[in-house]
């Protein structure tokens, strides 16, 4: 066959593709930072496996606790007073349902799904993440480390929770709210993420939390016994493992121009400068027209919390995900 056969050059050209290809890639991951990036990012996910192996079998008690409230539930017991060596279910009794389809599944295989679910979410997660930023996110990792394998270790619901609101970024604004007002009626420490949410969702989110709340008056009676089982643990010291939160808001401080300013002194004396020159500016109008400056802020305020909120953009358009 000649070598200038159509049938020889097409293999040929494919081959050059690839190991051009390789080539770049392979002069990508050689950059210093990359390579810093991997290392930390290796001896993070090291030291989680290694706990969680050690471990082993005494893993779960969390979620072991949300498996055996449904249970005991449909069996017509209370799952906030359970008998054995299960955990008492502190959330809203109205958020029973929402465990059953995966609390039928036997103890063995519902850990291994809580589990498993949770690790290829976070690993999702750390990959959107890395693409746009690896060296930032390799740190954030691993400073986060304990309480993310804390929360894998226990089962608790913080980790899926934040990856739940870490994934709401690349949901329509419903679906965002929704996660958002369920996350928060559940633990309340994801309220502090509203601003990080798109407009449209945060305002689907208040949406979401005042029908949670309304579910919670309207089963009153449950709601009391669950407030008298979540306070009656007594002092509790400082949860490290609510930190996981921290990383539900890196979709929002991922996208930001430079998301490490604040970390700069020029940067909050900046921002200084700015508050102080407006607080100026409307202390001088004040003075001159008091009526019209007033009407001036009531309305400035307004036109704020209406774009915060969501009331005055048109509907987002539904994100395809991750890049």
């Amino acid at each position: 066959m000649d070598a200038s056969s159509p049938l020889l050059r097409r293999p040929q050209r494919r081959a050059g593709v690839i190991r051009r290809a390789l080539r770049r890639e392979w002069a990508r991951i050689r950059e210093p930072r990359r390579i810093l990036a991997m290392a930390i990012l290796i001896v993070a996910f090291a030291l989680a496996i290694a706990g969680m192996t050690a471990r082993g079998e005494t893993a779960g008690a969390d979620a072991q606790a949300y498996w055996a409230a449904v249970r005991i539930w449909l069996e017509g017991g209370d799952p906030y007073h359970p008998t054995g060596p299960f955990l008492p279910y502190v959330y809203a009794p109205w958020m029973l349902p929402l465990f059953a389809p995966w609390a039928m599944l036997p103890w063995d295989v519902a850990w291994f799904v809580w589990r498993g679910a949770t690790i290829l979410l976070l690993l999702w997660s750390i990959r959107w993440a890395y693409t746009r930023r690896p060296l930032a996110t390799a740190v954030l990792v691993g400073l986060m480390a304990f309480p993310m394998a804390a929360n894998l270790d226990t089962g608790n619901i913080n980790l899926l929770l934040a990856l739940a609101l870490f994934g709401a970024h690349f949901t329509g604004p419903r679906v965002g709210g929704l996660i958002w007002g369920l996350a928060t009626w559940m633990k309340w420490v994801p309220a502090i993420l509203w601003p990080t949410l798109p407009a449209r969702s945060r305002l689907w989110g208040l949406v979401f939390l005042a029908l949670s709340a309304s579910l919670s008056l309207a089963m009153l009676p449950l709601t009391i016994v669950q407030l008298q089982v979540l306070f009656g643990f007594g002092a509790r010291p400082l949860r490290a493992d609510y930190l996981v939160f921290i990383w539900s808001a890196v979709p929002w401080w991922w996208r930001l121009r430079d998301p490490f300013a604040f970390l700069r002194p020029g940067w909050w004396l900046e921002q200084a400068r700015r508050v102080l020159g407006v607080a100026t500016g409307w202390g001088r109008a004040f003075r001159l027209e008091p009526g019209v400056a007033t009407r001036a802020a009531r309305a400035s305020l307004v036109g704020f919390a209406r774009r915060f909120i969501g009331l005055d953009q048109r509907p987002e358009k539904r994100s395809t995900g991750p890049a």
